[in-house]
């Protein structure tokens, strides 16, 4: 019970995806075709537990975001001052997509996954319908505040939540009041969150033993290239490119940042959703990275939701893939519509599981390239989908220690202390402390 106590999260939570693994792993070698295993276990308990977890994450995504950013703008009484925030982050966040699906790019054509021999005939994708950009940006102001709450509407509930705040800020001595409250409900919020952690283990292992069991390894063998290419991508992206910005603009250690990163990291792959993992990255952007609440309440729920870097370079690679598969020569105005698409796509891209393939269609059609192809690449996205995610949120938190740091909301003694949140706040240890 000594030793159990001893483990940190992130421990937990690679200990319960390697069991998953193992399990699940063994549970498809050893009976390939139960029906009692795919009813009662895939389906059944794993999908049950699996789902609760996620579930009681998404249940604190909409409290979080809109308290927290109230909280934020709150402070914030100076519209000059969250238009310089806003504008800082936003162009970070395009640079940083751009520069991914250039990479993409890049590396596919290079590296041509893509085999014109490969049977194309009977391939079928039914693709959803993706919304104009024009559409986008209108959809951003919502008609009714507590339906795009229900409903889960990202950018909605941020557009709200900043006019919302700024309201609060410019009502003189009775805002100050509401204001004392919503910090109040931030510390509720975010004693929530760590008390949900609790079930990450487990939740984590029933994910990874169900989608051991579920996985298409002959869909995995058939476009191995692809994923391989896109793999060395997004690890590229967030391992390389992340840090060298990181170093750039702040001169912080790169090293320091990935290590306090990890439960982050390992919770986005686990959940495949940047929305879901949102309050674990608030928590640690602030506990451990020494980010204000002011800027974090901002620039992460609004990466969560813009900035989908890891979806970029999915598209950039399966574009070229798909039209070397099919045969068809792109030209370098198509590739920079590529650019120019995925990048302004990324803005409307939700951070739940799989909603890059649908962004995807919308990239195909732009540049002629039949949408079936995505058939080819559909068995292994999921695998691909957990990847990026991860990718994802550690470009949000880079951002926003970029962004903090040239705000001057940052304590970097707090970044450099490697048990900074130990003692207040940090999720591993007050888990640990139930």
């Amino acid at each position: 019970m000594s030793n159990s106590k001893k483990l940190g999260l992130t421990s937990k939570i690679f200990i319960g995806m390697i069991l998953g693994l193992l399990i699940g792993g063994a549970l498809r070698l050893g009976f390939p075709e139960s029906q009692f295993i795919d009813g009662y276990i895939t389906n059944g308990v794993m999908n049950v537990v699996g789902s609760v977890f996620i579930n009681a994450l998404k249940m604190l995504v909409v409290p979080l975001v809109f308290i927290s950013l109230v909280c934020g703008t709150c402070s914030l009484s100076d519209p000059a001052s969250l238009g310089r925030l806003g504008g800082k982050t936003i162009i970070f966040y395009m640079v940083t997509t751009a520069i991914a699906i250039s990479l993409a790019i890049f590396a596919a054509v290079v590296i041509h996954p893509g085999n014109g021999s490969m049977h194309v005939e009977h391939l079928e994708y039914a693709a959803k319908t993706a919304p104009s950009l024009s559409q986008v940006f209108i959809d951003m102001v919502p008609t009714n505040p507590l339906k795009a709450m229900a409903e889960g509407k990202m950018l909605q509930i941020i557009i709200f939540a900043v006019v919302f705040g700024l309201a609060i800020s410019h009502l003189g001595e009775r805002g100050k009041r509401i204001s004392a409250l919503f910090d109040d409900l931030n510390e509720v919020i975010m004693k929530v969150v760590t008390l949900v952690m609790q079930l990450a283990p487990y939740g984590i292992f029933a994910l990874i033993t169900k989608l051991a069991l579920t996985l298409d390894s002959e869909a995995f063998e058939s476009v191995l290239y692809y994923f391989l290419v896109v793999l060395g991508a997004l690890l590229v992206h967030g391992l390389i490119i992340y840090p060298i910005l990181l170093k750039l603009f702040t001169n912080l250690s790169p090293l320091t940042f990935l290590a306090k990163l990890r439960d982050v990291q390992l919770f986005a792959f686990s959940t495949a959703s940047s929305n879901a993992t949102l309050p674990v990255t608030v928590e640690t952007a602030e506990h451990r990275l020494g980010v204000s609440n002011k800027v974090a309440s901002f620039t992460l729920p609004l990466g969560a939701t813009i900035n989908m870097d890891g979806t970029a370079i999915m598209q950039g690679v399966a574009t070229v893939f798909i039209a070397q598969v099919f045969a068809i020569d792109l030209t370098l105005t198509d590739y920079l519509t590529v650019i120019v698409t995925a990048t302004l796509a990324s803005i409307g891209t939700a951070g739940v599981p799989g909603v890059g393939l649908v962004m995807l269609a919308m990239v195909l059609n732009q540049v002629g390239l039949p949408v079936e192809g995505i058939a080819l690449i559909i068995g292994v996205d999921r695998l691909l989908d957990m990847v990026r995610t991860a990718v994802n949120v550690t470009g949000d938190s880079a951002i926003t220690v970029i962004v903090a740091r040239s705000e001057n909301e940052f304590d970097e003694s707090k970044f450099n202390d490697p048990d900074a949140g130990k003692l207040k706040g940090n999720l591993t240890e007050q888990v640990n402390a139930e």
